[in-house]
């Protein structure tokens, strides 16, 4: 960042302040134009984003290469004779030197290409080996990898700074002259509220409408489907609109000229005696500090992105996050006061420090949003089980030894000596028996596999001891012998007539060594585990070992998958399902720090504008989701419609969601909130009537589907396995009614499972099934 004296002439300068400027969109002109394409760079600019040090053919290959020279002499033999013109004799042949010249010796030049092509292998190895960190990190945690380190980071921006310094010192009065066809560059000086118009007309211009200078007094984002539009009025009551090259360029100059005005008030009701009226109890200094760390943080930001932070430059999302050349002519400059007094400045060094912070703060919140989306799949997926029609046999069930974590009746067998022993050497001596019971266990899934035709199979590592004290400590009071997942195994069942086979099975083949089938989670008057997930569990004495086998059902299971208990995890660590609402995250924060988590968010869709995003890019879309909360905490209730009616096209179009989806729905309703914060009742009326009719649609959807109107399943119910006991649900129903209606629909449902069991599990049918 620069630093720009104030001038005499500038009546009226508050003291302090910043010189933005931008770049922003000819409305006479298509967008994006000629300005974006990567010929329109200086040479200088060309240079930068030239990311090899060596030359293309193979001549000027070897002319990069540092090699030993050697010495090449051309000669040629000239014969002499002695005698006349006519007459000849004599004969003699002399050598003579034509050329002399050094030359790269072919020996050392073969050995530099083979060290050069080595050393390229070795930088694509790493490079691979980063993508695939990054593409771990990304599942394992929904974030995007940044291999940057942050004295990489400052070194950049350093650099680049530095670079389009020069660059606008040599091109001189050609600055803005040469800039690109269908652009303007626009200065706003927040110390005089001053926006001027700094380059010269292009020749489609209308010159008519267009807005050469303006002393702003109001701005606010404009409807533009792009969100790049500001409105600014003039304090003479013109207005214009500005469309900004990106998203981030809008952002910035909105949040700048909310604070200019905001310190200028404060300002004016200092000098006249009225500190009472400042807004929020904060003074003309504190707007100002708020000012300075804010476009600092901006400023470093957008330097970031310009060189291709946390993206690949050479890819297209990486060329529109740089911005192409009309990124170049960003900048925000500190004005210095008169007196020579200069302004307290952040260094690269503290700004970095902050944006780290603020990029914690970011990732945090939108982890959050990510924990509550997946969380009302998981309630969402759990509503469509529950009308499938096996469900009200299943939810009859009790199964077995199925109790709360504080009362688990299943325990590990003490082994000799456990009573002497310390908590970390009983952990030990369980897992040695783990690693003995791991091959049965692992037999045992084979087993049901094989029989059920069951493709997703999966081995867990032995649980270590740290992680088993902790999770005694959470769940158990510390007993470690509670701890029943040391050796575990999982099997995902393609739907809930496939897990009632393979509880079926389990009993049938293995009922000897089963300990507890716990089915409490499936159940509609249960609790679900943490972030939304339900599935069952199997516990199983091997080798004189409890393991444990959880059985995941399919379309639970698609939500997450392996990366299921990350999620739950989460949900626990930071008991996001106390959340009723994911923007709650952001309840408590100041006005700056929302300001400077959407410098953080405009980060993460850099790559990605949104009028180009599409309906699969669904790292983008829960970015662009979070960015909505913040604006509607920000009272930007404009650019937070504009997002939430792209993202519901989006949802609309996607083929896995549509219109009836709970999150298109969900979407909707923030919509609504958004047209009602602007006064626009009469569309937010009809979205909450679209609404409602939905939510009507789909609870009568589910008591039609929990009420089942085929007689022919209304017979009576055989007597219940030896594991289950059947209508424990029933035995807190009061209504004789009531409790009729669930019997009828219980033993209907369990009519329907044989209809299932006699057509795709025919092989259940054994000489001792009681069923």
């Amino acid at each position: 960042m620069t630093e720009t004296k104030g001038t005499d002439n500038n009546n009226g300068a508050i003291p302090g302040g910043h010189i933005l400027e931008a770049a922003f969109v000819d409305p006479a002109y298509e967008f994006p134009n000629a300005a974006f394409k990567l010929e329109n760079y200086g040479s200088e600019d060309k240079d930068s984003n030239n990311n090899t040090n060596l030359q293309q053919g193979d001549d000027n290959k070897i002319k990069s290469l540092k090699v030993k020279q050697q010495k090449v002499t051309t000669t040629e033999t000239v014969v002499k004779y002695r005698g006349f013109p006519f007459w000849k004799c004599c004969k003699s042949e002399e050598t003579q030197v034509i050329e002399s010249y050094n030359e790269p010796d072919p020996k050392d030049v073969k050995s530099a290409l083979e060290e050069q092509k080595r050393r390229r292998s070795e930088e694509r190895a790493k490079t691979r080996e980063i993508e695939r960190e990054a593409a771990l990190k990304y599942k394992q945690t929904g974030q995007p990898h940044d291999s940057w380190t942050e004295q990489q980071r400052i070194k950049a921006v350093s650099e680049e700074q530095s670079k389009l310094a020069s660059l606008r010192h040599k091109s001189g009065n050609q600055w803005y002259r040469n800039v690109p066809e269908g652009l303007f560059i626009y200065r706003l000086d927040t110390s005089t509220a001053e926006l001027t118009l700094v380059s010269p007309p292009n020749p489609k211009t209308d010159r008519k409408n267009l807005v050469r200078e303006m002393v702003v007094a109001h701005a606010y984002p404009s409807l533009d489907e792009s969100r790049r539009g500001i409105v600014v009025i003039g304090v003479d009551g013109t207005e214009t609109t500005l469309i900004a090259c990106d998203q981030r360029t809008a952002l910035t100059w909105l949040e700048v000229i909310d604070l200019m005005i905001g310190r200028i008030e404060c300002m004016l009701n200092e000098q006249d005696g009225h500190a009472e009226m400042m807004p929020n109890d904060l003074t003309s200094k504190d707007f100002q500090q708020m000012e300075n760390q804010y476009t600092n943080l901006a400023a470093y930001s957008n330097t970031l992105i310009r060189v291709g932070a946390g993206t690949a430059p050479k890819s297209k999302a990486g060329q529109r996050a740089m911005g192409g050349p009309a990124g170049v002519y960003y900048s925000i400059d500190l004005v210095v006061e008169e007196d020579g007094k200069e302004l307290d400045d952040e260094t690269l060094e503290s700004i970095a420090k902050r944006r780290a912070v603020i990029k914690d703060s970011w990732d945090f919140y939108r982890m959050v949003c990510s924990l509550l989306r997946d969380r009302k799949k998981y309630d969402a997926c759990f509503e469509r089980l529950k009308s499938d029609p096996v469900y009200p046999y299943l939810n009859s069930m009790a199964g077995l030894n199925d109790t709360s974590n504080s009362f688990k009746t299943v325990t590990q067998p003490k082994g000799k000596g456990f009573n002497t022993m310390t908590k970390t050497q009983q952990a030990k001596a369980l897992i040695e028996k783990a690693n003995d019971a791991l091959p049965s266990l692992v037999e045992m899934c084979k087993t049901l596999a094989g029989s059920l035709g069951l493709e997703e199979v999966g081995v867990g590592p032995i649980k270590e001891v740290s992680p088993a004290i902790k999770k005694a400590e959470r769940k158990y009071d510390g007993d470690v012998l509670k701890v029943t997942d040391y050796c575990r195994a999982l099997l995902v069942v393609k739907d809930l007539a496939t897990l009632l086979a393979l509880l079926e099975l389990v009993r049938n083949s293995f009922g000897p060594v089963v300990r507890r089938v716990k089915l409490s989670t499936l159940k509609s008057d249960y609790p679900s585990l943490a972030g939304g997930y339900r599935d069952c569990k199997i516990n199983v004495e091997l080798k004189g070992h409890i393991c444990e086998l959880q059985i995941h059902i399919w379309p639970m299971w698609l939500i997450c998958g392996v990366d299921g208990f990350r999620h739950f995890r989460h949900s626990t660590e930071y008991a996001t399902d106390s959340f009723p609402d994911s923007f709650d995250a952001l309840e408590g924060l100041d006005r700056k720090t929302r300001a400077e988590i959407i410098i953080m968010a405009e980060e993460a869709v850099a790559a990605m504008p949104l009028d180009t995003l599409e309906w699969h890019q669904e790292k983008y879309i829960l970015d662009y989701f979070a960015e909505v909360g913040i604006f509607m905490k920000h009272g930007m209730f404009a650019w937070a419609e504009v997002t939430l009616r792209q993202l519901i096209k989006l949802r609309i179009s996607s083929p896995d969601i549509g219109l009836d989806h709970h999150e298109t729905r969900q979407l909707q309703t923030y919509l609504e909130a958004c047209l009602r914060a602007q006064h626009k009742h009469k569309e937010a009326n009809e979205i909450a009537e679209e609404v409602a009719k939905a939510e009507r649609a789909r609870k009568k959807g589910q008591k039609k589907a929990q009420n089942p109107q085929d007689d022919n399943w209304f017979t009576s119910c055989t007597s219940p396995t030896s594991w289950f006991s059947y209508g424990e649900d029933d035995k807190n129903v009061v209504d004789p009614e009531e409790e009729l209606r669930l019997k009828r629909e219980v033993k209907a449902s369990r009519n329907r499972w044989k209809q299932i069991r006699a057509e795709r599990f025919q092989f259940l049918d054994t000489p001792n099934d009681e069923s």
